[in-house]
């Protein structure tokens, strides 16, 4: 890859985001740190910039139609988009869990990523080798979940594990739909943040393999799969 390879990293104040914008900076591409938290994303952007990477942070609300615009209005350029903004909600037993409990969960696993990658379309367009790596988890694949071998089958959860298998299929049908670009989902898996209470047993450059890895496919590069540091998993 070029030096001049542009990347924008949505959710990217702390964890998983963060360590993703500076890898991808280490690679010696201009990223874009998008954060809702303003003071948490300024201070991240900084630090990384004074490390000598080229990283500017972006106030970005996925949620929101109009900051995604205005951060689209400050881009002339990007090849690499990476929705990694997500968040858990609450979780209760699925036979406690209502309707209500979906919302703001879908809001940001699913509703936003589709948002944000329309609105970043036209410059993924113009881009020689563009990418969109979906930041999901195994906690969205039926296979693994329903493996009583594997950790993710014991923890139960409607909404979070549902939009994550939302976002999977979203990824599968944008590949199909956009056969110029090389669209995946990546799987970091049980990763040390504060999503977990830091009971994951990856760091986080480990948990990060899969982004950075899918964020550098060339054009023959595979598109419409599911990935996590090992290779190819089960949908």
């Amino acid at each position: 890859m070029n030096a001049m390879t542009t990347a924008l990293v949505t959710g990217a104040n702390k964890g998983l985001g963060r360590e993703t914008v500076r890898r991808l900076g280490e690679l010696g591409w201009q990223v874009f740190l998008g954060a809702r938290d303003a003071e948490r994303g300024k201070r991240a952007g900084v630090e990384l910039a004074e490390a000598g990477l080229n990283v500017e942070f972006v106030p970005l609300d996925v949620t929101s139609t109009e900051s995604i615009a205005a951060v689209g209005a400050r881009a002339s350029a990007l090849d690499v988009l990476i929705n990694n903004a997500g968040i858990s909600g609450a979780f209760h037993a699925p036979e406690d869990t209502r309707a209500t409990d979906f919302r703001a969960v879908f809001e940001t696993n699913v509703f936003a990523p589709v948002e944000v990658t329309h609105a970043f379309l036209p410059l993924l367009r113009a881009a020689t080798q563009p990418r969109i790596v979906m930041v999901s988890s195994g906690m969205g694949s039926l296979t693994i979940t329903s493996d009583p071998a594997r950790l993710e089958s014991a923890l139960l959860n409607l909404p979070y594990t549902s939009s994550k298998s939302a976002l999977n299929m979203i990824t599968s049908q944008y590949a199909r739909a956009l056969p110029g670009m090389r669209v995946n989902a990546a799987d970091p898996g049980y990763t040390a943040t504060d999503f977990n209470g830091h009971a994951g047993y990856q760091t986080l450059t480990e948990g990060t393999d899969a982004i950075v890895t899918l964020a550098q496919l060339g054009p023959d590069g595979p598109t419409g799969g599911y990935f996590d540091r090992e290779g190819p998993i089960p949908w």
